[in-house]
């Protein structure tokens, strides 16, 4: 097997693969210029934040090497949202997915989250706030808008009953947000889908909804500030950051009261993407220990001809086959829900 070939493994798992040559000409164009970038932002080109202009204003906006961006709307050109909708279906988006993962774990973040953010759009907003929005997210050209599913606040991220203190006041054909978000990827969004609970709801997961939230205001003016972006260790290119909603515009999606059941569905989107980005890194971390084994000379031959160690590899083969086949499932079950 070529551990070094994401649509090689894919295609092995899984015989043939929808946009199979669209695939084939994506991975080619990360062995020729995306590996390079990703390596460069890792290492020294990370996201920053410039809070204020040159007058002082607060415009909270997310800085990156140019070469982040044309890594970062290649995917989205290729079709990691777009696909879902046109081949209604998730299986081309999770394929994409699981191409960027094994070459960059942090980009798979933004298009996740912003797939989380497109189909919920789809599925709950009403026609107004669907015909403004959602054609944005789904550009061609590289333009695309992006997305982030916002919950997580400074009590926690799992609890969303007990943690989300965010309110949520009506204001005619939208909703007032004021709260927190402590642990927002993909902070700079142009939308994103926010968990906030009504006033007077109950204190409980009862009185969450779900909200779209856009960059600015329908004035044009910052819709949601940026306090700061997190130092992190592992998912260095997406920018993470502590979020702060003061009057914030935002959308109903779906009825107010379902708010907890189309949160845990929009969740069970990343963390599907969760489970495929971590078998193309299981993949990645293969193919990075093989090519060293192949290189490594130990008793007049290379290491990975030694029985011990080839057994070794085997073992870990045979556990990216059983993870990949359990992470699939679930991305096929999510697909027929």
């Amino acid at each position: 097997m070529n551990f070094n070939s994401p649509t090689g493994f894919l295609k092995r798992m899984l015989g043939d693969l929808p946009d199979e040559a669209t695939l084939l000409d994506h991975e080619m164009w990360w062995e020729a210029e995306g590996k390079a970038i990703s390596a460069s932002v890792d290492r020294a080109g990370t996201p920053w934040l410039k809070m204020f202009d040159v007058f002082g204003k607060r415009v909270d906006e997310v800085l990156y090497p140019p070469a982040y961006w044309t890594m970062l709307r290649n995917g989205y050109r290729v079709g990691t949202v777009w696909r879902a909708f046109e081949n209604s279906s998730l299986v081309s988006a999770y394929l994409f997915g699981y191409l960027t993962a094994f070459y960059d774990t942090g980009l798979y973040c933004p298009y996740t989250v912003s797939l989380s953010t497109a189909i919920p759009l789809s599925k709950y907003g009403d026609d107004q706030t669907r015909q403004r929005f959602l054609p944005l997210m789904l550009r061609k050209d590289g333009a695309a808008w992006q997305g982030a599913t916002w919950m997580t606040e400074a009590r926690g991220g799992s609890d969303l009953g007990v943690g989300v203190e965010t309110i949520a006041d009506q204001a005619g054909s939208y909703w007032l947000l004021n709260g927190e978000k402590y642990f927002a990827s993909n902070a700079g969004a142009e939308l994103a889908v926010v968990a906030a609970r009504r006033r007077d709801a109950p204190s409980n997961i009862r009185g969450l909804s779900l909200f779209l939230l856009p960059r600015y205001r329908e004035d044009g003016s910052l819709n949601y500030f940026i306090r700061r972006l997190k130092d992190k260790i592992g998912t260095r290119s997406v920018p993470t950051g502590e979020v702060e909603l003061r009057d914030s515009q935002a959308y109903l999606l779906g009825k107010a009261e379902q708010g907890i059941y189309l949160i845990l569905e929009t969740l069970n989107i990343s963390r599907t993407a969760n489970c495929i980005g971590s078998v193309a890194l299981m993949q990645r971390a293969i193919a990075e220990a093989f090519s060293f084994a192949q290189k490594r000379v130990a008793f007049g031959k290379a290491v990975v001809e030694h029985p011990l160690l080839r057994h070794q590899f085997e073992e870990r083969v045979n556990a990216l086959r059983k993870a990949f086949a359990l992470a699939w499932e679930a991305v096929r079950l999510l697909d027929v829900v």
